[in-house]
């Protein structure tokens, strides 16, 4: 009978429990409060490019006769990169020297007749003062000396102009050497040799030539976050290939305007709805930074993940940024706080950094100290009560 007892009342509780008790407490989900390092950070997309990037071309029209480099070719100041036919060059040289000893001759020829007319001006100079000769001979001997001498300064004037000409075409027949203008690496050969290039309007390019030691980096900074960045702030960033291993910098400028820029002054005149349409488009300052590249993993045009640093806190209590509740009038935030019970009491507790993820605490908590983020409940199927008393469903 005891037992009967018994398995009556167990029945009882547990019909109780299924039909009568209500829902059961939620579990909570808590965080520990813990220290560490935090920082608040502004996060942009960045493109790897060399520091300085040069693109070589010719200055004078004429085939490629000879490429004296390779793709990824190291090469020094002065080393010479290609050579363009210098047929034409050469003979405009010579045209221009021989000009210039034409010109020098027909001086020369001037010269003697200046130097006769000198001779007989003075003859006439001295006759005329003995009443020996008459006034129209002595005038036409000074006559004759001034057309000598400006024969003298017309050729002077001539072979100035036919100087200026040969320097000029030692210059062009210079410029089909083409030379480094800087140490570097050939990243690019645009140009192939036997190719003939056409620099009547504007410099074609044969190769470019990049300083690949040390790499600059352009991030992309949103026009929200812009604002908050300033030239010295730390950064660090990360490319593709390598995400574990950090490239520290500092930035070095902040560009004063997107490079949409150029767009817009272009498209000044555009209609009214093209500037509307154009106000859409998400505004980006390019943040710059270098970072040494001596072991030459770094590539141009490479993609990084760049983080920059606004600010930084070491061996900080912190907590999860939501489980911040109410922010009061003194700044202080209210926390749920899981007691000794397992129960969550309300705590005002102040705030330092907050990233929008994890906040320090300053004062309210200690380490230890378990917070709640959030409720874990969830009411099992076999503890819900069925519609129907009769039997369950076969």
């Amino acid at each position: 009978m005891i037992g009967l007892a018994i398995a009556v009342l167990a029945v009882i509780l547990l019909l109780w429990r299924v039909f009568f008790s209500g829902p059961a407490r939620p579990a909570l989900l808590t965080a520990e409060v813990t220290r560490g390092d935090l920082e608040q950070t502004v996060v942009a997309t960045g493109t790897l490019e060399p520091k300085q990037l040069v693109s070589v071309g010719a200055q004078v029209s004429g085939r490629l006769e000879a490429l004296k480099v390779e793709l990824g070719q190291s090469v020094h100041k002065g080393d010479l990169i290609a050579q363009i036919d210098a047929q034409t060059q050469t003979n405009t040289l010579k045209t221009a020297r021989a000009q210039l000893a034409t010109i020098q001759a027909q001086r020369a020829a001037s010269q003697a007749s200046l130097a006769k007319a000198e001779l007989e001006y003075k003859r006439q100079q001295m006759m005329v003062a003995g009443e020996a000769t008459s006034h129209a001979d002595f005038e036409a001997a000074e006559a004759a000396l001034k057309a000598a001498r400006a024969d003298i300064a017309s050729y002077d004037a001539q072979i100035e102009q036919a100087r200026v000409n040969v320097s000029t075409a030692e210059v062009n027949l210079g410029y089909t050497r083409i030379s480094a203008p800087m140490d570097g690496v050939v990243v690019s050969i645009v140009t192939k040799q036997g190719q003939t290039v056409n620099a009547m309007q504007t410099a074609p390019t044969i190769v470019i030539l990049a300083q690949l030691d040390i790499m600059t980096i352009k991030a992309e900074i949103s026009e929200a976050d812009v604002i908050k960045v300033k030239v010295g702030q730390p950064v660090y960033f990360t490319i593709l290939g390598d995400p574990d291993h950090r490239y520290q910098a500092k930035l070095r400028q902040i560009e004063p305007a997107p490079e949409s820029i150029v767009n817009e002054v272009s498209s000044n005149s555009a209609s009214t709805s093209a500037s509307s349409g154009n106000s859409s488009t998400a505004i980006y300052y390019n943040g710059l930074f270098d970072a040494p590249n001596e072991d030459g993993r770094l590539r141009a045009l490479m993609t990084a993940q760049v983080t920059i640093i606004l600010a930084s806190k070491h061996d900080v209590l912190q907590i999860p940024a939501t489980a911040l509740g109410e922010r009061s009038r003194d700044g202080r935030y209210l926390v749920q706080v899981q007691n000794a019970n397992g129960r969550a009491e309300p705590r005002r507790i102040r705030v330092g950094l907050n990233n929008n993820v994890t906040a320090e605490v300053i004062e309210g908590l200690a380490a230890g100290d378990n917070v709640v983020v959030g409720e874990a409940s969830a009411t099992p199927t076999s503890a819900m009560p069925r519609r129907g008393m009769g039997p369950p469903p076969m």
